[in-house]
């Protein structure tokens, strides 16, 4: 049976709910060398589904995202040996294709962040990052998109921004010509941390919010973090449909 772990965070702090019964989940605290990681593993017919909210949300509270401590969480999932890991990542849009309320596939990911992110900050070790992403998992998730929203944008590449704040227009123009087509403040330190493991890797892009100046309808439109929050929670079953798609098809 397939093992899956799950990396999320806005609008997302329900999945494990949507995955399985909450009465049948499983809640874990995993220590690891960076701090302790709070797990919600769901068994299912199809395999082992284990969750972790990025931002460890503890009551009204939830660590803003240049805080996280990606390297427990990816060491808590990777103590679960899971054929695969997927991120959940909230992303403004760049791309007509990708409206708010959408959900694509990340085939790249730009992330020119200042802070350093590695397992090894004693021993030099480098890592071949040419594609970050597992292609037949990319697959198996453009599919289940496919069948359950309609269109499936291609080829996302999603910029890595540090938050907490908003992007600005000028900032958006800038990452555009460099190539994204969204934005977000996560997946850039979890990709980088993935490819260490050595576990395949698949993330879903959930658009979330016009970025910075590309709302069509006003380009000077502000952009709501609560808003951003409860649309992003709208898509809970798209994500939970790929993440059972890929217990079903995926094969390490």
């Amino acid at each position: 049976m397939s093992r899956i772990a799950v990396l999320c965070g806005t609008g997302m702090s329900s999945l494990s709910d949507d995955i399985s019964p909450p009465g049948e989940n499983t809640k874990v605290r995993v220590d690891t060398e960076w701090g302790e990681v709070p797990v919600t593993i769901s068994h299912l017919p199809e395999g082992m589904v284990a969750v972790v909210d990025r931002h460890h949300s503890v009551g009204q509270k939830r660590t803003p995202p240049h805080m996280i401590e990606h390297r427990a969480n990816v060491m808590a999932v990777r103590s679960l040996k899971p054929d695969i890991v997927v991120s959940i990542n909230s992303v403004g849009s760049m791309r007509g294709d990708l409206p708010p309320g959408k959900i694509g596939v990340t085939s790249d990911i730009l992330d020119l962040a200042i802070k350093p992110w590695t397992f090894h900050d004693d021993d030099a070790q480098h890592f071949d990052r040419t594609s970050p992403f597992d292609s037949d998992a990319m697959s198996i998730c453009s599919k289940s998109l496919s069948k359950n929203q309609g269109a499936v944008p291609q080829g996302i590449i999603v910029a890595q921004c540090i938050g907490p704040q908003f992007e600005s227009p000028a900032e958006i123009s800038a990452l555009e010509r460099l190539g994204a087509d969204t934005v977000g403040m996560t997946l850039g330190p979890e990709s980088r941390l993935i490819s260490e493991t050595g576990i395949p890797h698949v993330a879903l892009a959930c658009s979330s919010n016009w970025a910075a100046g590309r709302d069509p309808n006003d380009p000077r439109a502000n952009i709501d973090h609560h808003a951003v929050d409860r649309l992003a929670s709208t898509m809970r079953d798209l994500v939970t449909n790929c993440i059972k798609s890929l217990l079903i098809e995926y094969k390490k």
